[in-house]
């Protein structure tokens, strides 16, 4: 992609959301193929990726397929096979995390590196840069300056994650999940146990924190921060969400593109891809599933990150309930309310509670069920009602800019027509020229007609009128004459570019490293090939290979329990701390405080 051009990037759960993410305006989507996806349940048919890219490309987007797990011997076969398929059927790009399908022979498909692969110093991304990759999906834990340093010693494209869930662990290097019931993340299985209830207590058994969502982290909103991560070189911007739903796809995605459209304006940039969206709908972050917004670490090491009292969505506050009684409670900001709507409180033991609002009457809300809420319980709404149906109400049309001119010639006028995927007609209307009688009404009726597009494919950018005086047209003569251009126009349409394809060359460009831990996520034996041709030396086994995780850490983490609860040391060395869960499992967390990395084990087990 042109370093000039800033791509906006969506999710697919299936062909239907794709589809809204494009006419929302997405200038590229993401989805998973049949198998191999690091979102196993969001998996999708060849079929259906197919009619999804073709229909990108209608827009000059594009679709890349995930086929980011890591792989055993015998499914790398399939991969290889798999990726041929998606190639001919039109993908962009395939999105991969396991270096060993490099070793089978792929086709010229471009190759984007995973988030998973955890690619987070300059060089690390190099040397994918070096291996083939065309462009690097950075660690959501980057800094703008840490960005700005990649940046500054390598040339690939450079993709970040800008909305959305994040996952408390480094990417690719967590194994909670797996460690506790076999449901591996790297292998599209992860069961969050990140998102559920722990207790926090010190060596000598003191409670720190209870019975709190210590591990779950509020979800990303940078909308507000494109501009400073273009300037450091950030070209695509990337939504989380191949398991949201397609109200979610097309809010957030209509949002991003009014925040990315107003950038591109500002700095004289350019749009990945043609076409206009035109939403029915005024687009609204806080309105759909978030469990509060942070800007994690662009900024450097933030405190309030997490959402310790629910990983659920808590919706926009309303404000506190006063006169709770029979069902029913009243509230200042009633007004807002409607029948269909969802309240959600925490409860007297500060539990989310929540209900549907049946009515609303003189600032007094009824609804289903009121069950431990108090006078001054804070009320927030989480789903509302007219928003959510102004986003279903019919299909938000993306249309290509249209420019017009109409003039006269001998024998009569002369409509050109082109639009901006660089197709171009015209179309004659012999006649005799009759001069109009009423020339400002004539010039406005000109106007008019031809500005009628309708439930066209266009929107009007520009109309010129290039006549030596106004002349009367009837209406009728004028219709005829726009739908015969926009019908010549569609037979000059170019055909598309061919997709840039990028074939693998081998090198033995050196890795960073000589030796490999088991966190190198290594399940192949042609993945360890790639990395010793490459110079490493060591290689361990991935987790999924066998790996015994006793004593190593099951997550490794920039997110630090010690800052967010106020008890930081600023770098001094620290004490373990432990956590359990309330099925009696127990685990230690250690503090690098020099690099504020913290890293949980199990407890029973010494560390590294």
């Amino acid at each position: 992609m042109d370093n000039k051009k800033l791509e906006l990037l969506a999710p697919a759960r299936d062909l239907r959301t794709g589809m809204d993410a494009i006419d929302c305006g997405a200038d590229a989507v993401y989805i998973g193929a049949e198998r191999f996806s690091a979102r196993v349940s969001a998996g999708n048919t060849l079929q259906d990726i197919e009619k999804l890219a073709k229909y990108a490309h209608r827009y000059g987007a594009k679709a890349y397929i995930a086929v980011n797990t890591i792989l055993s011997d015998e499914e790398l076969t399939w991969a290889q096979k798999l990726i041929h398929q998606l190639w001919n059927l039109g993908a962009d790009a395939a999105i991969v995390q396991d270096m060993g399908l490099l070793e089978t022979g792929l086709p010229p498909i471009p190759l984007i590196a995973s988030t998973q692969a955890h690619n987070t110093t300059p060089e690390k991304v190099l040397f994918l840069e070096k291996a083939g990759f065309k462009r690097v999906i950075l660690a959501r834990e980057l800094t703008l300056e840490e960005i700005k340093g990649i940046r500054a010693k390598t040339s690939v494209e450079l993709e970040a994650f800008v909305h959305g869930a994040l996952c408390v662990c480094y990417s690719g290097n967590c194994y909670l999940s797996y460690a506790l019931g076999g449901r591996s993340g790297n292998r599209g299985e992860c069961a969050q146990p990140c998102r559920k209830l722990y207790t926090l207590k010190d060596a000598a058994g003191e409670v720190i924190a209870a019975n709190k969502h210590l591990l779950s982290l509020k979800d990303l909103n940078l909308s507000r921060r494109l501009a400073h991560l273009a300037a450091a070189g950030v070209t695509s911007f990337k939504i989380e969400g191949r398991l949201k739903d397609r109200d979610y796809v097309r809010n957030v995605v209509a949002a991003y593109r009014r925040e990315l459209d107003k950038l591109i304006e500002k700095q004289g940039l350019a749009r990945a891809s043609i076409g206009k969206s035109f939403t029915g709908f005024q687009p609204d972050l806080n309105k759909t599933f978030n469990r509060g917004y942070t800007d994690y670490f662009l900024d450097g090491n933030p405190v309030a990150v997490a959402s310790p009292d629910t990983p659920k969505f808590v919706g926009e506050a309303l404000g506190p309930a006063t006169e709770v009684k029979n069902g029913s409670f009243r509230l200042r900001e009633a007004a807002k309310l409607h029948p269909g709507d969802g309240i959600s409180y925490f409860d007297r033991t500060g539990v989310l509670a929540g209900s549907l609002v049946n009515g609303v009457t003189d600032g007094r809300v009824r609804a289903d069920n009121l069950k431990g809420m108090d006078n001054g319980t804070q009320i927030y709404r989480n789903l509302d009602r007219e928003f959510l149906k102004a986003i279903e109400r019919g299909s938000v049309p993306r249309r290509f800019a249209l420019t017009l001119e109409f003039s006269e010639y001998s024998g009569g006028f002369l409509l050109k027509a082109s639009d901006e995927r660089g197709a171009a007609a015209e179309v004659k209307l012999r006649g005799v020229k009759a001069a109009a009688q009423k020339p400002e009404a004539a010039m406005d009726t000109i106007r008019k007609q031809l500005s009628k597009l309708g439930e066209t494919d266009f929107y009007l950018a520009g109309l010129e009128l290039k006549l030596s005086k106004p002349y009367f047209i009837p209406v009728g003569a004028l219709n005829d004459l726009r739908r015969d251009v926009l019908a010549a126009l569609e037979h000059t349409v170019p055909a598309p570019a061919p997709r840039p394809e990028a074939p693998l060359v081998p090198n033995d460009y050196p890795y960073p490293e000589t030796s490999l831990e088991f966190s190198a996520n290594v399940l192949n034996a042609k993945a360890a090939r790639f990395y010793r041709r490459h110079g490493v030396k060591e290689i361990a086994m991935a987790a999924e290979g066998g790996a015994d995780l006793g004593d190593k850490p099951l997550m490794t983490t920039k997110f630090c329990l010690r800052r967010q609860l106020g008890l930081c040391k600023k770098g001094k060395s620290v004490e373990p701390l432990f956590l359990e869960d309330g099925e009696g499992r127990r685990f230690r967390l250690e503090f690098d405080c020099a690099r504020c990395v913290m890293k949980l084990y199990f407890a029973s087990k010494a560390a590294e």
